[in-house]
């Protein structure tokens, strides 16, 4: 009988969520960056087999919303709360457990598996690890009884097979949600944008990389080319002249970087020009978020 279902990722902001999600996937799907937030939209890697299909869902950092982009993203992370076949919990070695209470509460309710992972074990210092990590655990577990816990590292993919068995084994008998050679639900757009924005996180400082969104306003792909206009939205002028840099510079290493990455995630030569326009409190504008793809319902 043929399994399929929804294994989605939750977890509060920088515990590893868009690491873990691509290596469950085996593709580079998720912005994975250290700074906070990185993650905006809900999405989604399909894995699959001839038996069985998993659509991990990978989603934004628990927060309290200051503003209407922050309240898509939450509105992202319920969503993932209530169609969940299997819910991933992420935490982290340092993380206060009781951060963010009143989401966990959610979570304690659930009536779905929950496995709760706490990342990052190889950051622990040797000689007490494993005293560490059996506190850690053990506190987790007051908090989560019925959640099963795994001590993992996404990066160093420590624990990742092991945690793939599980999920197979937890997964309901179902036909298939999509087509089997469908790795994603976002079209090719949306990566391009996210691959600009993420060199955005990591090349500019403080406030610059969240208030910025992208844009792709033209995608024309051939056999070996893709040609890429995109926009990247800023809110103020002086933002503006933060990304594009003294004569342009700043804003070239980011079109050069993104180019590089673009390639290698298309398997195509990549000709990107990338503008520079501001759009005042788009963060905060209903009208402006729906086009650029965040729900506000």
């Amino acid at each position: 009988m043929h399994k399929a279902g929804f294994v989605n990722i939750v977890g509060n902001p920088n515990v590893g969520k868009s690491t873990l999600m691509n290596q469950l996937v085996g593709e580079r799907i998720s912005i994975a960056t250290f700074k906070a937030q990185t993650t905006r939209h809900r999405i989604m890697g399909i894995v699959n087999t001839p038996e069985m299909q998993i659509v991990f869902s990978d989603t934004p950092g628990v927060l309290k919303p200051n503003y209407k982009l922050q309240e898509s993203m939450l509105a992202f992370l319920e969503s993932a709360l209530q169609d969940a076949d299997v819910l991933l919990y992420v935490t982290d070695v340092v993380e206060n457990p009781e951060k963010n209470m009143d989401f966990l509460e959610k979570v304690q309710k659930m009536s779905i598996p929950v496995i709760l992972l706490v990342n990052k074990i190889d950051s622990l210092d040797a000689p007490t690890a494993q005293s560490s990590l059996a506190a850690i655990v053990e506190h987790w577990h007051s908090l989560l009884p019925n959640a099963e816990i795994l001590p993992i590292s996404a990066k160093n993919k420590f624990g990742i097979d092991m945690l793939l068995k599980r999920i197979q084994e937890l997964l309901p008998e179902s036909p298939a949600y999509f087509d089997k050679d469908q790795l994603t639900d976002k079209p090719a757009r949306f990566f391009v944008s996210e691959i600009i924005r993420e060199k955005i996180l990591l090349y500019y400082d403080k406030e610059i990389p969240y208030s910025v969104e992208v844009a792709v306003e033209r995608f024309k792909e051939d056999d070996k080319h893709i040609h890429i206009n995109a926009v990247i939205y800023v809110e103020r002028d002086s933002q503006k002249g933060i990304i594009i840099g003294h004569q342009g510079v700043a804003l070239k290493k980011v079109s050069t970087e993104a180019r590089k990455s673009l390639e290698k995630f298309f398997g195509k030569a990549i000709y990107l020009e990338i503008f520079v326009k501001v759009d005042k409190d788009w963060r905060s504008s209903e009208r402006e978020l729906e086009h650029f793809g965040y729900n506000l319902d």
